[in-house]
Formats: structure tokens, C-alpha cells, sequence
């Protein structure tokens, strides 16, 4: 249970994200997602109940828990003053990265991502898009075991898309977890292993996409199909 001053906003909210796999959370504006991803990263504290990145709270050991997390969040957050190669520094600076790998991993995204020309540019110069693949690429150069994507597709031109997912699952398949907060449910549909639906800051259905259509009795239903009904039953009752 958690949210803002001493107001539930999420009740009873509980869902795992294992190793290998891109869970997405979906809901409504106003549903919980970004309070479940706030109280995640650490920027809110729960009022009751335990969050854990493999057995670590952030109770337990701030550091180790913050260590293991890479965030890219909806709105790109990038310092004015720093060039984009700096950006980059920092970001190894914070996690503590072997430099050599780091830059190696840093190279191969911004040729991906086609910000290797870039490297001497300042925030000022880059469209929202190319925020967004620095934010990316800052994320992607850790060694994370979760990575937490808030809205990734909302300014990335459709070759960026699919070079995220493709990346998303690079790191699934080199062990870590990603937990992906989106609006866009056929991209979900198509990717995610898991869902998380959230209405009204309660998790209304967890499972894979077989298993929502189990729960709401259609076989051939669509994750927006599934979702609609829920949040209707939702607002009915």
C-alpha cells in the first residue's frame, strides 16, 4: 500500500518481475502506474508492505537496492550543462563501471541509436527524440537487473521503437528483468511475457496474455479488449 502524503493511492498492489522477462504495466491515466514505478525506483515510500530486487529493500541497503535498478523515465531528464560524452561519464561514474566495457556497450547503442556524431552535442540541441535515446542509451550501458521504462515510445520515430524492443531483449536475454509502463497495448501484446493491470491503484489481473483471456472468458480477445472490460467493471463497481 502506498502514495502520496498519508493518501492511498495503491492498495494492496503485488506483482513480481522475474529474471528474463518484460512485464508490462498497463492502465489508465490516473490508474497507479507511475505511483508503482515512484515507490519502486525510491522517490516514495511505502505505507505498508516490502519491495525487493532479489531479496535487497531499499530499507536493507540503499545503495545495493538503487544499484541494480536503470530508469528511463517518461519525460527525458538530461543536465543543460553536460554534453551528451559527459552524460555518458556520469552514468559509469554512478554505477561504478569498468570504463572500458561500459564505453564498449556506450559505442554499439549510440551507432544503434545514431548519436555516435553526437557525443559533443548539449541537451539544448537534441529533440525530444533524441533525449530519449541519450535516456536510453545512459540506461542500457549499466548492468542493471531491472530495467524500469516509463512510456518509452511517445517521441521515438518507428526505427528507434524496435531498436529499444530489440535492446529490451538483448537484456532479457542476458538475465535482467525490465518492467515496462505503456499506452501503446498491441506493442505490449506483441512483446511482453507478462501484464500487470492496474485501475483504480489495485492490480485487477497479472498474468500472461493466455491467462487474462482465461479470466475474461475470450479466447480471442486483444490485451485493449481485456483491458477495456476491466476497467468498465472497474468503474461500475
Amino acid at each position: 500500500m502506498g502514495g502520496y502524503s498519508q493518501v492511498p493511492v495503491l492498495k494492496d498492489v503485488s506483482f513480481s518481475v522475474n529474471d528474463g522477462e518484460l512485464v508490462g504495466l498497463i492502465g489508465l491515466n490516473g490508474a497507479g502506474k507511475s505511483t508503482t514505478i515512484n515507490h519502486i525506483i525510491g522517490l516514495l515510500s511505502p505505507f505498508k508492505g516490502r519491495i525487493a530486487i532479489n531479496g535487497v529493500s531499499i530499507t536493507d541497503d540503499s545503495e545495493k537496492y538503487k544499484s541494480q535498478i536503470a530508469y528511463i523515465p517518461e519525460t527525458p531528464i538530461l543536465y543543460d550543462e553536460l554534453t551528451l560524452k559527459e552524460h555518458l561519464e556520469l552514468t559509469i561514474t554512478a554505477y561504478g563501471l569498468d570504463k572500458e566495457k561500459a564505453w564498449e556497450k556506450a559505442n554499439h547503442l549510440l551507432e544503434i541509436f545514431r548519436l555516435d556524431n553526437k557525443l559533443e552535442w548539449f541537451p539544448a540541441n537534441f529533440s525530444k527524440g533524441m533525449k530519449q535515446k541519450v535516456m536510453i542509451t545512459c540506461a542500457f550501458m549499466t548492468e542493471a537487473k531491472l530495467f524500469i521504462i516509463d512510456e518509452p515510445f511517445y517521441g521515438l520515430d518507428p526505427i528507434a521503437v524496435h531498436d529499444l524492443l530489440m535492446e529490451i531483449e538483448n537484456v532479457k536475454n542476458n538475465g535482467a528483468a525490465v518492467l515496462m509502463s505503456t499506452h501503446v497495448l498491441d506493442t505490449a501484446e506483441k512483446y511482453c511475457d507478462k501484464f500487470v493491470l492496474l485501475a483504480n491503484g489495485q492490480v485487477k489481473a497479472n498474468g500472461t496474455l493466455d491467462e487474462l483471456r482465461a479470466l475474461n472468458d475470450g479466447k480471442d480477445q486483444t490485451l485493449d479488449d481485456i483491458y477495456l472490460s476491466l476497467a468498465k467493471d472497474t468503474d461500475n463497481g
